[in-house]
Parts: structure tokens; sequence; C-alpha cells
């Protein structure tokens, strides 16, 4: 065999920094980032001017918050009046006067306003209010005064407000949960809590809502008696007061620090709690159900959590700056998380850990997203970007040093060498589409509610975590930024080694695809070349030996080579994998599958053939997402057969493996990516129908459902049920699924639900599926938090597809929401035909009126890959027919 070669990021771009050189970096890109993208003009929607001040979405800059003086009191019992849920609140806002102004415009939305009244600080007379309205559009209450405010001079705005405590999951809200694991026992509890990013804070009572206009806030909370107020600061007070008749319990809070509006939080609930006395001066604590917290579901939490914060406190070189973190486990809650300051708000399973039934997945994903969050304390909290279009900023960069922090917390797991996986090819997918968007944008192309909620996504997170590490510049610091962040997408690198030359050019998933959004600078290839195109003797191979770029995925790019060092790669991987690291194995089946629509797409599933040799989770988990778009494409045709036939032949030798090294099942693997690819070498072997798989899981289920009572179902190791549940319930009919059903709706630990709701998509039964669809429209089956992902699941079940999509035509116009968006995206995934291209033009334009809001980029992407995926089908179904039958004998 020839010698190979590896081309790495470092023969002229980026070094990776660890440490605080990062954030210093980050900052002073981030400065001249911000004064060059004003060079860019064109905008893709020219904005209209409005003709008054109401009528623009930005507030003007006459006036700036100084601190609030918030109290809110919760109802949770009906009102008898309304038969509405409802908190009341006062507020007093403090703002500086910066230019003479005879109005106001703050924020407020669905506030019912009863009192209103404006003092002047400095004890001289304030303008009389001669008018005030909400202007709905803008979500502003409008103040009109007989006579100007004076520059320099402070006032305070007091106002008296109703509001609905809806379970809408944003602002003030409500949410209900039961404690207990049977009837008998279970008992049905209510809580208020809070979700203000990005523009819902607005809804808890009037304020200057934008994260530029920071100020104190000064919290008190009205609850019941029996109740725990929690807020960002440390509690103060807790008195027991009576108010108009009531006796309720008045808890006040530390003030906080100067901080955006976005991350204020507070809670009333029932919820106990376990802390700890950090190292240093500062308190930890986790809340959650009582259940839970006394099941221990927290410990884990816990325990990570002074670890990760000191890890930050080092790495920012910048203590912690608050006297405690709050963290809290919500039943209902619309995100993963949030960073609210001192008092952080979860989804269960993003918190909650139990031994007994949360895999390896579920600890890795409490640990990044703790991690994720509490980064956030400092970089987005402490410091804070000025407006939404530079949200990649803070997510971006959370993103990235989220695998650090939770190294630091479980340095076994090496869990830093799944940002390739996790993030880097998840942004890729997006960003070839040319519907994509840049890392940011003109402050005034995002003005809207619903445009700032677009922001929210891969590009956002992902694709700004692989652009954070500090940088040794190539290029100018303008020249280096303005590529990365002001124009979308990434190159395709093409290397010639015969002759030494270079290429590139924007890659797009369909290269025939018209990009329409402006991008007037050139895509930086990362090498020490300013050129489209160059010659690099280094890259120039000579007989057999063979060349591999962008070791360790280093760069945001793909790379194309000329065919003759494809064979020689593919050579290579055929008869000794392991000469190529692991990550640059996954690296090159990839690129492959996604070079197929410019390169060929038998080079794509060439790639795979190694995979009977190989043993390691990121090759296999590259492999079988990218497999997994021919099963969207060919799952209801002919190539099914010959597919499943060869992907069973190349997964019988991973089965067999995991078999022999658990002694017949009965031990887990451990290694941590082991224990992940334990979980591939079932799920694809039971899905391709590996002798003794279907056997092996529908076993397992039997038995649990034997004598459930008993919970003899442990026997199923966390890791694996996931992938057992799935694969009974497919095997299975009715009575696996009203089972599964039952454990699902006794179920007392998040995690364990949420693999039972995703198994019960996994019915081939259409009546069955029909029904958890049903289920879906009512919060009291199906909670509103996991609607959208239950609707998903169902349209990646081949039998569920079109019982999905017409459900959702028919119940489910999201109105533009965040859900809807993932809705979108999820159903139309296997979108391939002329019909379901039709299917989906007539849904676009029976909706256009009303429009889709934030899901408006999601609806673009679906119609474009709809086309592409056609195309596709149409240019490859017979090619891809030939080479399974070929392969899988």
């Amino acid at each position: 065999m020839g010698k190979g070669f590896f081309i790495s990021k470092t023969l002229g771009i980026v070094g990776v920094i660890v440490g605080t050189g990062v954030v210093a970096t980050i900052i002073a890109l981030s400065v001249v980032y911000s004064q060059e993208k004003a060079k860019i003009h064109e905008a893709v929607n020219p904005p209209t001017t409005p003709s008054t001040p109401w009528e623009h979405y930005r507030l003007p800059d006459s006036l700036s918050p100084v601190s609030y003086n918030i109290t809110l009191w919760p109802r949770l019992v009906v009102n008898a009046s309304t038969g509405l849920y409802i908190f009341t609140g006062q507020s007093a806002v403090v703002f500086q006067c910066e230019k003479d102004t005879d109005l106001i415009l703050i924020h407020a939305n669905k506030l019912n306003l009863t009192l209103l009244s404006l003092i002047s600080r400095d004890g001289a007379t304030a303008p009389a209010i001669k008018k005030s309205w909400l202007e709905v559009p803008t979500q502003f209450l409008v103040i009109q005064l007989n006579s100007n405010l004076m520059a320099g001079r402070q006032y305070e705005l007091y106002t008296e407000f109703i509001g609905e405590l809806a379970d809408d999951l944003g602002g003030f809200y409500r949410s209900e949960y039961t404690e207990g694991t049977s009837p008998p026992v279970r008992k049905r509890a209510e809580l208020a809590t809070t979700q203000m990013q990005p523009v819902d804070a607005r809804k808890a009572f009037p304020c200057f809502d934008e994260p530029a206009m920071k100020a104190v806030f000064h919290m008190t909370l009205l609850h019941a008696h029996g109740t725990v107020a929690l807020a960002n600061g440390m509690n103060l007070a807790s008195v027991n007061v009576t108010v108009n008749g009531q006796d309720v319990t008045r808890t006040s809070f530390q003030p906080t620090p100067l901080m955006s509006t976005y991350l204020l939080a507070f809670v009333v609930s029932e919820f106990g709690s376990h802390d700890r006395k950090h190292v240093f001066i500062f308190q930890i604590r986790i809340w959650a159900r009582k259940q839970a917290i006394a099941e221990g579901q927290g410990d884990y939490a816990l325990e990570k959590t002074g670890p990760i914060l000191e890890f930050f406190e080092n790495y920012y070189s910048s203590s912690y700056p608050l006297t405690k973190s709050d963290q809290i486990a919500l039943p209902d809650f619309s995100a993963g998380a949030m960073e609210n300051w001192g008092l952080i708000t979860y989804r269960e399973t993003a918190l909650l850990y139990n031994p007994a039934s949360s895999s390896n997945g579920d600890k890795e994903w409490i640990a990044t997203v703790i991690s994720h969050e509490l980064a956030h304390m400092w970089f987005g909290n402490l410091v804070t970007m000025k407006w939404w279009n530079d949200l990649w900023l803070n997510e971006g960069f959370a993103s990235y040093v989220s695998y650090l922090g939770a190294n630091s917390a479980e340095p076994t797991w090496n869990v830093t060498d799944l940002i390739v996986l996790k993030e880097v090819h998840g942004a890729m997918s997006v960003d070839a589409l040319a519907s994509s968007h840049p890392l940011s944008s003109k402050e005034e192309d995002v003005m809207r509610p619903a445009q700032i909620s677009e922001l929210f996504d891969t590009i956002t997170y992902s694709k700004a975590a692989d652009s954070t590490p500090g940088l040794d510049l190539p290029a100018s610091v303008d020249d280096i930024m303005n590529r990365w962040i002001l124009q979308m997408g990434f190159p395709v690198v093409t290397i010639d080694t015969a002759t030494g030359s270079i290429n590139q050019r924007h890659f797009l998933l369909d290269p025939d695809s018209v990009v329409d959004r402006p991008s007037p600078f050139k895509i930086i290839i990362y090498f020490l070349i300013l050129s489209n195109t160059a010659t690099h003797l280094p890259m120039k191979t000579l007989g057999s030996d063979w060349m591999l770029a962008n070791t360790k995925v280093s760069g945001f790019f793909r790379v194309n080579y000329d065919s003759s060092n494809w064979d020689r790669l593919l050579t290579q991987l055929s008869t000794d994998h392991e000469a190529i690291p692991v990550i640059n194995r996954a690296q090159v089946v990839d690129d492959a599958f996604n070079l197929a629509r410019i390169v060929s797409t038998i080079l794509a599933l060439r790639t795979t053939l190694f995979l009977q040799r190989e043993r390691e989770y990121m090759p296999w988990q590259t492999a079988d997402r990218n497999l997994g778009y021919f099963f969207l494409m060919f799952d209801r045709s002919d190539v099914y057969g010959p597919m499943q036939a060869y992907l069973n032949k190349q997964v019988t030798p991973l089965f067999n493996h995991f078999k022999t090294i658990t002694a017949d099942w009965t031990k887990i693997p451990e290694k941590h990516t082991d224990q992940y690819n334990q979980v591939n070498a079932i799920s694809i072997a039971c899905s391709t129908g590996v002798a003794g798989c279907e056997e092996l899981t529908t076993g397992w289920f039997k038995d649990w459902m034997k004598t459930p009572e008993n919970n003899t179902y442990r026997e199923i190791h966390p890791n694996l049920r996931q992938t057992v549940y799935c694969s009974a319930i497919a095997a299975g009919g009715v009575e696996e699924w009203d089972f599964a059903w039952r454990m699902y709706r006794e179920a007392s630990i998040a995690s364990e639900a949420d693999k039972l709701m995703y198994s019960l998509a996994c019915t081939r039964v259409p009546w069955l599926l029909n029904r958890y669809l049903n289920y879906c429209l009512d919060p009291e089956k199906i909670r509103k938090q996991d609607a959208t992902f239950t609707i998903v699941y169902i349209a990646g079940n081949v039998v569920g597809q079109s019982l999905a999509w017409d459900f959702v035509r028919a119940n489910c116009y999201g109105g533009g929401s965040l859900s809807f968006a993932r809705l979108i995206d999820g159903i139309t995934k296997r979108f391939s035909s002329e019909f379901e291209l039709k299917q989906l033009q007539q849904f676009i334009e029976e909706n256009a009126e009303q429009g889709f809001g934030s899901a408006t980029l999601a609806v673009d992407q679906a119609l474009e890959r709809t086309k592409a995926n056609m195309k596709w089908v149409a240019e490859n179904k017979a090619d891809v027919y030939k080479w399974f039958t070929d392969n899988s004998a």
C-alpha cells in the first residue's frame, strides 16, 4: 500500500486556541464585523417607512430604562367571572429621558391596563397624559403627553394591569402536571412560570423589551400559602399578608444586576429542591416536582453544575456574577432550556436524570445543556448583543463552549469529538440550501417578532458554533469576518492530486438552484490562498499515495478530489480503515454523500463498503444518517428491497460484535461511543431483518408486558429502551401499542416518557397512527410541548407520512410559531414526487394571505428541498437500484 498524507486547517487557516483568548478574539472580531457589515447596502426585502413612531417595531432612542419595581400575583385557580386563569400586576419603571419628547412608547402585549400614571423623579411636575392606547400590531403601549419630557431627567411610569395566565408556553404562563405513579395516588397540580425570550416579557408587564434596554429589576410575587416563589435574585423575605381579602404570601427578591428583559424569570410552584453551597460563595439549587427530587432525579445536575461553573470561571477569568444558581425542571416548556440569569429553566428531560431509566444519551444531553446555559451567564447575560440580528454571537459561542464545559465534567466521554456529528454536519445540511441565510443580517431586516423568532435555527446555533474558536488569521480581520458572517453557505474545495491544483465554489445541495440573496464576498477556503484557483505542490501525489484534506474537520467546508484520489481513499478504507482517523472516516462518508449530486451517487455508496469492518460510532452514525435519506426517498419503491438486503449484510458483523462483547446482550460496553453504537447495531439490524434481532427485542418487550408492576423490564437497559420499544411496537399490534400507551401515561420520569412517546409512532397499523395523531389535539393526552415532536415522529414512519401531512393540513395550521416551523421541516423531509410538490404548493397558496411568520424560512426550505429530492430521485433511482442489487449478495 502507498502511504497517505493529510492536509489540515493548520496549513493556512486556523488553529484552535483554548482558553480566555477565545473570548477576547470573539469580542475583537465582533467589533470589526459590526463596523464592516454596514457596507452591505442591499436588503432582500426593502422595508416600508411607517408614518407614525408607533408603527415602527423598534423603540425610539428617546428613553432608556433604569429600573423596574414589579409585583405580580398569579392565580392558580380559575377566575369565577371570566372562566380564565389570570394574573394581576403593578409595575413602576424608572426611565431616563435622552431626548426631549412628548411620546412614551413601551412594549405591552395582551395586557389589560387598569391604571396608568406618570411622575417626575426630581419632584417637578411631570407632563400630563393626553391619550394612551395599545397599538396591537407593534405591541406598544402608546402614551401621548401634553408637553415634553426633558432630556437628562428621570421619570417613573406606574401601571396596573391584568393578564391571562394561559398555557401557551410564552411570557407568564401556566403549566399543569401530576404527581404519583398510579391513579389512586396521583395528584394534579399547577404552577406559574415564564419564558420571555425573545419578545414575551411584554406579555407579563409593560417594559422596554429590547436586549440593549438593560435595567435593574426589583421583583415581588404574591402567591398562595404552601407554594414556593422563585425569581432571578435570591429570596429576601417571605411574609404572610392579606390582599383584597385573600391570605397570601408575599415574597420579595434581591434586585438583579443590570440585565435585559428577556432574561427575567419567576416561578410559583409546589416544587421541592436539592441544594448545596458551592466551594466559593454562591448557592446551587435544583428544583423539580417533589417526587422527582425525592427520587434523586436532580442529583446528577447538582453534582455537575458546580464543576461546570468553576470551569467557566477559569475559562472566562471572571467569577460567577450572582449569589445563587437556581435550575428548575418544568413539565411544560417550549425550548430545551433558557439561560435566565440566576434562574435557568429547563424541560424535565434536559435536567433530570434517573440512573435506572435514563440512557447515556440522556445523561450527555443533560451535561451539554447545563453547560450551554451556564456559559450564557457570562457570554449573553453579562455581555449581550445589541439586537437580535446578532443572536449568533450568543448562541453559537454557547453551543461551542457547551462541549468544553461538558468535557470538563465528564472527561472520559470525549464529547468534543462529537461536535462534528452534532453541530457541523447538521449545519451544513441546512446551509447547503439556496434558502439558507447568513449568520447575521442587517438590523432593519430583523424587526417583527416573527422575524426574530425565525433566527432561532440550526444556522444560528450550529454553524455559529463552528465559527467561534480563536483564530490564527491568514487574512485581515474584516475579510475573515465578512466571509463568515455576512454571507450564507460554505464552499466545496476540489483538489486535483494529479496536478496539485485547488479550486472552490459555493456548495449547494441542488447545483442548479438559484441563490437570490446577495453574497458579495468570496467564500474562504481556509488555505493560504486568496484567489479561487491555485496550485500547491504538497497536494500533488504520486503512485498509490492518497491525500486527505481538512483533518479532524477543523474547517467548515466540504472536500472533493479527483477520481483517482477518491479510488485510493476507498482502497485504503477497504484494506486498513484505521489508517484514517475516525473523525475523517466519518467525514469521507459525509462529504461523498453530500457531493453525490455533483460527483457521483455511486461513489457515495461505495464509501459504505468498509462498514463491514468498522466498529466505531462516528462512521456508522454518519452512514446511517446519510443512508436514512435513501430510505426516505425509496422506501415506497422497488429500491427498498435491495437496499434493505445490502444494509442487512453490512450491519450483521456489527450486530454480532456487540452480541459478543456484551456476553449475549447481558452487559453494556464501557466506552461512551460504543454504547451509542450498540444502539445503532440493534436499531439497524432489527429494521433490516438481521436474524435474531426482532426475537431479541420482542422477547424483552413481552417479558415486560407480562409483569409491568414488578418492573421486570429493568432487564432492558435504559440505553436500549427506545430502540427495543420501537422495534417491538413495529412488530406487534394493538396489544403492544395499548400497553406502551398505558406505560407512557403512567411514566413519572420524563426521559422514559419521551422514549415511549417516540416508540408509539413506530407501529405499522394505520388506524393506531391516526388515533395517536388525534391525541395530539388533546393536551390531557399529549402535552402541548410534545405535540409537534409526536407528529414529526409519526411522519417519519412510512405508514404515517401521508396521515401526518393530511392531519396537519386539516388541524394544525400554526400561524408561524416555532413549533410549526419544526412541523413543516419534519413532515416534508420525504417529499419527492410531483404530487407532493403540488400539495405543498397548494398549502402555501391557501395560507399565503395570513402568512407563515417565523415558519416562513422553513416553508421555503421545504419547497426547495422537495424540488431537489424530485430531481435527485429521477436522476439516480435506476443506478441506485442496480448498485444495491449488485452489492447485496
